[in-house]
């Protein structure tokens, strides 16, 4: 990228109270509160239907709420038309015009604020020079490949000088080489520009990638906030341990045994698992342990307490995995750099497994 970025309106905080949307009988945003402070990178992650594009057209205006608000600095822009808002949007089709070349696309926009000829030359000319696509404003849509139309569609919302950007799964319609290349870009983007951007998706791996922080939503509430590392390292329940990366998530009672408390398998009240369970109440829990956190070894020792059954090993080419079987048919995943250092696996082969127990965490059933 350029080191020169295009000037901007500035950057906002937006603040959204209490939104609730329905369509038909179909509740898609259910109350939902959310802070985004000024110049964040913030993800809206979840499944599909979960409401985050519904939300992210709510801001943008093209949805009205139910009830609720959203301020933007603090003032409410509800009743503000789309086109008065500061607020740009980049959507999963792009919705470029195809009878335009590039040029027009961008110049639309700019037309339509009424702007004088030489400022919209000027924020052509700087648009298309920071999304690397000042050689080709004379092509047509169709004359160019999807990853140049995200990024032309990138140009023409930022051309408008918006002072929050809105992402809608921009990168969806992208193989996976070209994802990365363009996630790259989109970082650097915004490290240049420093503005405020809403990116909706349901990939994980732009989330972890690019996000500052990021809130997991469900069936129109949020599930979780907090940054990349909080919600990926210290899950608050199922879904989120299991919708951001691959997670084992063992069914445990935590209380005491034979004088010592700890968190035991549910599946073999007798086998104590590794977990903090200091701060923990006694009672039914979830302990959620990453694959890349479980140690497999041949012999018991105090790192590999658990004795396992190895049920398959798979090769990913950079890494392989391992599906083991503890007491009580519990099924654990593990994940090692291949080739292993833990030497040639296969299935039924008797070993052991462990983890630190302060890479586990403990949440609610």
């Amino acid at each position: 990228m350029p080191t020169r970025a295009i000037p901007t309106g500035g950057m906002s905080s937006l603040s959204i109270s209490n939104i609730s949307k329905r369509f038909g009988c179909q509740q898609v945003l259910n109350d939902l509160s959310l802070e985004i402070a000024t110049g964040e990178f913030f993800f809206l992650l979840g499944p599909s239907g979960c409401g985050k594009s519904t939300l992210l057209r709510i801001i943008a205006g093209l949805e009205t709420p139910d009830s609720g608000s959203i301020a933007v600095d603090g003032r409410d822009i509800g009743a503000t038309p789309p086109q008065k808002r500061g607020i740009g949007m980049v959507f999963q089709q792009y919705a470029l015009w195809p009878h335009m070349t590039v040029e027009e696309n961008i110049r639309f926009g700019l037309k339509a604020q009424g702007l004088p000829k030489p400022l919209q030359d000027e924020r052509l000319r700087e648009s298309l020079d920071l999304v690397r696509m000042s050689d080709f404003r004379n092509r047509y849509p169709h004359e160019i490949s999807g990853g140049q139309q995200q990024r032309i569609a990138v140009a023409r919302a930022l051309a408008l000088q918006p002072r929050v950007l809105l992402l809608d799964e921009p990168l969806s319609n992208l193989d996976a080489r070209l994802r990365d290349g363009i996630r790259n870009e989109l970082r650097e983007l915004h490290g240049q520009l420093g503005i405020t951007i809403i990116y909706v998706t349901h990939d994980q791996d732009d989330a972890l990638a690019l996000a500052t922080r990021m809130a997991l939503l469900d069936a129109g509430r949020i599930v979780q906030q907090g940054t990349p590392e909080e919600l990926y390292r210290r899950p608050t329940c199922t879904f989120s341990a299991t919708f951001l990366g691959d997670a084992n998530v063992l069914p445990v009672v935590v209380g005491a045994s034979a004088g010592t408390r700890g968190a035991f398998l549910a599946a073999e009240p007798s086998l104590r698992l590794p977990a903090v369970v200091e701060a923990r109440a006694d009672g039914p829990a979830s302990l959620c342990v990453r694959p890349e956190h479980v140690r497999i070894a041949r012999h018991q020792h105090e790192s590999s307490p658990l004795a396992a059954r190895v049920a398959s090993v798979t090769f990913h080419g950079s890494y392989e995995s391992y599906e083991l079987v503890l007491a009580g048919d519990t099924r654990l995943r593990s994940r090692a750099l291949a080739p292993s250092a833990r030497g040639e696996l296969t299935g039924g082969d008797r070993v052991f497994v462990g983890w630190d127990p302060g890479s586990a965490g403990l949440m609610d059933s």
